[in-house]
């Protein structure tokens, strides 16, 4: 049987989308006769190395630098090394001499190429560069990093990861554009791997919505990473906006480095139709999303580059329609307007937002058949099976 490695910062049980989306790579992988070996950096193992069979995929953890919930410098310095101590310990690990037929890699993070290219030039073999980050770029949009030292830095290691990838996945058409300004790479393999998400049944979930304040009401939905690069803070704009509303209610769940903010926020503005909750087990959230109305994709406006974010595939697969704040000339726009599945907004009056949502509510109480478009789409747009077949075609096993 072919094999291939598959390397990425996390993988289930964490409850990330990239985890939850990683998992149901590997799983795709086994079933259409390859071999996944899953390997991924972990900062609470003792020993060296970790091997453990998952769902009959083999995941291999190597202790590393914690790169989670730290501070920006510290994360910096620890995912520099990162790959150095995985090379470490996997040469301790008693699959060091395995040859792969292709290595997947995916990024975020940016630092991956001293392991992968240690990885391909042991086995000989091609590797495809799964990039839903384009980073430094979207830090330099949002005014988080200035054209200085930090900022050629990363783009030296943003370099060297494009450079050892002969094929490089992304997420959206308009990212093709971003290439045209590496000269260098023009000879890459450049294509837009759709996002995918492979479907499941709802099972039970440790939210109940009708045990809030919040019962009873057409409810949106916000699940995932609460970060800088989001700009949640619209949404407790909006939630402002629509307290006269007592038909609609704000559910927030996951973590993120402006959660706690967020959420104290959230309780100084009294915002009596908003509730958070922690993250909870990706297994959960179809079950949470049958217990609401609209899911929330919420990108900051100064982005420059593209992307369909995991959460919006999430949403179509449980038939939710979307109502997406992004970033003018996303792809996401012309997928949601076309496909009919919800409405786009990417300016920044938040009266605007306040009365495209509130027309997007009275679209439900219409029941026009959105929840199934919804279907349809995560269907013929988001299938890993498809996106597994691409990869290996490009790997050329």
């Amino acid at each position: 049987m072919k094999s291939v490695a598959v390397i990425a910062d996390s993988y289930y049980p964490a409850r990330t989308s990239a985890a939850a989306q990683l998992k149901d790579l590997a799983a795709e992988l086994n079933q259409q006769g390859i071999s996944p070996l899953v390997i991924i950096p972990d900062s609470d193992l003792v020993q060296a190395w970790n091997l453990e069979v998952m769902g009959g995929v083999r995941v291999l953890r190597l202790r590393s630098p914690k790169i989670k919930d730290v501070g920006y410098i510290r994360r910096t310095i620890s995912e520099f090394f990162m790959p150095y101590f995985m090379l470490m310990r996997y040469s301790m690990s008693p699959l060091s001499g395995e040859k792969f037929d292709g290595v997947i890699w995916y990024s975020p993070t940016i630092f991956w190429a001293p392991f992968v290219k240690r990885l391909k030039r042991n086995s000989s073999c091609n590797g495809y560069l799964i990039l839903r980050d384009i980073f430094p770029e979207w830090a330099l949009d949002l005014g988080l990093m200035r054209k200085g030292i930090a900022y050629r830095f990363f783009k030296w290691i943003e370099a060297s990861q494009y450079k050892i990838a002969d094929t490089i996945g992304v997420q959206a058409g308009k990212n093709i554009e971003y290439f045209k300004s590496w000269p260098q790479f023009n000879s890459k393999n450049i294509e837009v791997l759709q996002n995918w998400l492979s479907e499941t049944s709802p099972g039970l979930c440790s939210i109940s919505v009708s045990n809030t304040f919040l019962a009873g009401r057409n409810i949106f939905v916000y699940a995932g990473n609460m970060g800088v690069a989001q700009g949640i803070g619209i949404v407790l704009d909006l939630a402002e906006s629509l307290l006269n509303r007592a038909d609609i209610g704000f559910l927030m769940v996951g973590r993120g480095s402006e959660y706690l903010d967020l959420k104290r926020q959230a309780s100084n503005r009294n915002l009596n139709n908003m509730i958070f909750f922690d993250e909870i087990d990706s297994a959960e959230i179809p079950a949470l999303y049958n217990q609401c109305s609209i899911g929330m994709v919420i990108l900051d406006s100064r982005h420059k580059t593209h992307n369909i974010p995991g959460k919006f595939l999430s949403y179509m697969q449980s038939g939710l329609p979307v109502l997406a704040k992004i970033n003018p000339g996303n792809d996401l726009v012309d997928l949601i307007n076309e496909a009919n599945v919800g409405s786009v907004y990417t300016g920044s009056s938040v009266t605007e937002l306040r009365d495209i949502a509130e027309a997007l509510v009275d679209k439900l109480i219409l029941a026009d058949g959105m929840d199934l478009r919804c279907k349809n789409l995560a269907k013929e747009l988001f299938s890993t099976e498809v996106a597994v077949k691409q990869i290996l075609t490009a790997l050329e096993v």
